[in-house]
């Protein structure tokens, strides 16, 4: 039984009571919310006579279904339209902070939430949206909740919940060139199985996180939900709180040397005790890139995919449909794997860094004849630093479209989409069939600088390979 964790701390000073279910009253510290998850919570609000409970700890931003060519309104989608208007009336009826189109804070929730400063250790934070687990690089909880528990928190601002096991994965040492966050993820994922989070907190540890950079920490953090846990974090440091300073809603003057005390507080105590605890070498992780169709069916670059009779029994019948929806083939290498479209952008890889590192690899390239390839910044800031860096020329001189905020070819809530069968090189989090809007597009996951070389070179590339 885990004792004296991070987790442990934050989720008994956020109890409110235990429930005769047994499960646990806690209160919700930030709550953020967009327009595909919550306009069926405000109505459930409107049809009980309820208010939202604490307005001013709630954030609502528009980012799953917005265009990213022309965000102008009306949209032609609809349905769309209907998800902005309703997001709109309802961040005015019950008085919540907005951050609507033409806002210089709008972005996707996951990356203007930490951006703004919103997001300090110590908090429980949830949302309607799966990869809240992004916001535990600052040392919280983050849950990603459903539609019903959305509604919950603004009638209540607590969720009732199910206390957690909490599992420490160490990883040490430097990594390699070539290898980045995306990599260090997909190598969890794939080595513990996108199952064996269920009921866990992942406490990512070890001297490779604490060299990492906050947004390093949030590519890893955000994809915690893929390996079934239901969070994942960080302890809180140095790095941290550098980037949390003068931001927006971070607090200032005696209010922060306060908060810094605190936050210190929380972190795991050396001789925390663990469920579980795992150890990985940075050496030994590669460049990675998925072939299947889930986020555990990844290999390094310089790997075969594997063969059929090699997998354990309960998971060839996946890897057998994943083979058959990919055209790939068992015992083949991913290195070469034309590709159709390049999309650099999402919840997980849209950040300045991501972009910085994706443009170091299109510099004075060209992007290859056939390939469509997209750059989505995850925020308005994102691309307002950007351009100020001259990153969306680089991109553009290249041959890559560069677009405006907005989840994109994610998930595929907007117009930005597959066609047919077409295989793209993706950072995002998900490969899921049908994930990025066609049932018979196939999605390759990676990191930005390996989806830039595929850009390139129309074809999954070793990014080691460009610099050899």
């Amino acid at each position: 039984m885990a004792f004296n964790t991070l987790y442990n701390k934050i989720w008994d000073r956020h109890t409110v009571c235990q429930l005769q279910t047994g499960q646990y009253q806690l209160f919700i510290g930030l709550h953020l919310i967009h327009e595909v998850t919550s306009p069926q919570a405000c109505d459930m609000l409107r049809e009980r006579g309820l208010k939202v409970a604490y307005p001013n700890r709630t954030i609502a931003t528009i980012d799953h279904i917005i265009p990213t060519v022309s965000q102008a309104r009306p949209y032609k989608d609809s349905e769309a339209e209907a998800m902005a208007q309703a997001l709109q009336d309802n961040t005015t009826e019950f008085n919540i902070r907005y951050f609507g189109v033409g806002a210089p804070e709008q972005g996707i929730v996951h990356v203007i939430g930490p951006e703004q400063g919103m997001v300090h250790p110590g908090m429980t934070v949830a949302c309607g949206d799966s990869h809240t687990s992004t916001h535990g690089a600052f040392g919280t909880l983050a849950f990603g909740i459903g539609t019903t528990q959305v509604g919950d928190v603004l009638a209540t601002q607590c969720l009732s919940m199910d206390s957690l096991k909490v599992r420490r994965i160490e990883i040490n040492g430097t990594l390699n060139e070539g290898v980045f966050a995306k990599d260090v993820i997909l190598r969890i994922i794939r080595q513990l199985g996108v199952k064996a989070g269920i009921g866990h907190a992942y406490e990512y540890a070890g001297s490779t996180i604490d060299n990492m950079t906050m947004e390093e920490r949030m590519t890893v953090c955000n994809m915690s939900i893929e390996g079934g846990a239901r969070i994942g974090y960080v302890n809180p440091d140095s790095t941290t709180y550098n980037y949390l300073k003068g931001r927006p809603f971070a607090p200032d003057g005696n209010a922060w040397d306060n908060a810094v005390n605190d936050w210190e507080s929380i972190r795991s105590d050396r001789d925390a005790q663990y469920d579980d605890k795992i150890q990985i070498s940075a050496d030994d992780i590669a460049p990675h890139v998925t072939w299947g169709i889930n986020p555990g069916q990844s290999v390094g670059i310089d790997e075969s995919l594997p063969l059929l009779n090699s997998l354990p029994d309960g998971e060839r019948q996946t890897a057998e449909r994943a083979f058959d929806h990919m055209k790939l083939k068992p015992g083949q290498s991913m290195n070469g794997v034309k590709i159709d479209v390049v999309f650099i952008g999402s919840c997980t890889n849209s950040r300045i860094e991501d972009l910085r590192a994706a443009a170091d690899v299109v510099r004075d390239q060209k992007v290859s004849k056939g390939v469509r390839a997209i750059v989505v910044p995850g925020s308005q800031e994102v691309a307002k630093q950007s351009i100020a860096e001259g990153l969306d020329q680089i991109f553009l001189e290249a041959g890559l479209q560069w677009r405006q905020p907005g989840c994109s070819m994610c998930l595929a809530m907007n117009p930005d989409r597959l066609l047919d069968d077409e295989i793209c090189a993706s950072t995002s989090n998900r490969n899921f069939i049908g994930r990025q809007g066609s049932p018979h597009g196939r999605t390759l996951l990676m990191s930005p600088p390996m989806a830039a070389a595929a850009a390139i070179n129309g074809a999954v590339t070793d990014i080691r390979s460009l610099s050899a």
